[in-house]
């Protein structure tokens, strides 16, 4: 593989999954860095005889399951996981992560809550020491469609910061929608020092489903490295 951030999210996602994936119910995260993931969890089910049901964030991740012949779950079933595997958008040293670019933060953030472990894996270019150093988009925020305008007027008095309501692309007009038929707000955030203080602000304001800040979450992260090293963060 000679794309270094392709072979970087390689990287990150075999050594994880090498690393904390035993027989049980797994939750499986969302993005390109877990595509890999998964391509290395099927090969150690067929190589080991590994017994994993796997849980998904989004629809993405449920065709990934299916395409390479994994066994599905949903939380009905399986309301309890040993690990669940997901990228992020950013990390920053505690392993604060920003979360929902692709707009699946809220599978994901009840995923990484049912787990007894969750496992960050990215590339190099999402590990900052300040969260918003690297990724400039913001704070994905999912949001009841009728509420968006009271709720980012209600983020922008309560914590300062400018709102937009995140479109689609050319090919089709209006706002983006979620896998639960909502709409999602980029927050760009200003001067913040206390993140599980902004979490909460976040999530008690009436029409916010759920926001992209994952914080005291994680609790293991790995980078794959541009020089073909992973890096790991522990707190």
């Amino acid at each position: 593989m000679n794309d270094p951030v392709e072979n970087a999210k390689r990287l990150a996602a075999f050594k994880a999954v090498d690393n904390h994936v035993v027989d049980g119910v797994i939750g499986i995260g969302s993005g390109s860095t877990v595509v890999y993931a998964v391509e290395r969890l099927a090969q150690r089910v067929k190589d080991e005889g590994l017994e994993v049901i796997c849980v998904p964030s989004s629809f993405q991740a449920k065709q990934l399951i299916i395409q390479y012949g994994l066994k599905l779950g949903d939380l009905e079933m399986n309301p309890e996981l040993k690990v669940t595997i997901d990228g992020a958008d950013e990390s920053d040293t505690m392993l604060t992560l920003i979360k929902g670019g692709g707009g699946c933060l809220t599978q994901e953030k009840i995923l990484a809550s049912c787990a007894e472990e969750f496992i960050v894996i990215a590339d190099y270019r999402k590990a900052s020491t300040n969260l918003g150093e690297q990724w400039r988009k913001g704070i994905p925020i999912e949001v009841i469609p009728g509420a968006y305008r009271v709720v980012y007027q209600k983020i922008e008095k309560l914590l300062g910061g400018k709102s937009e309501l995140r479109m689609s692309g050319s090919s089709k007009a209006g706002p983006v929608v979620t896998d639960n038929g909502n709409f999602l707000l980029d927050w760009n955030f200003e001067g913040v020092k206390d993140w599980k203080h902004v979490e909460n602000c976040l999530n008690m304001i009436p029409g916010v489903v759920e926001n992209g800040l994952f914080v005291g979450m994680a609790r293991k992260a790995y980078f794959g490295m541009s020089d073909g090293t992973v890096m790991e963060r522990n707190v």
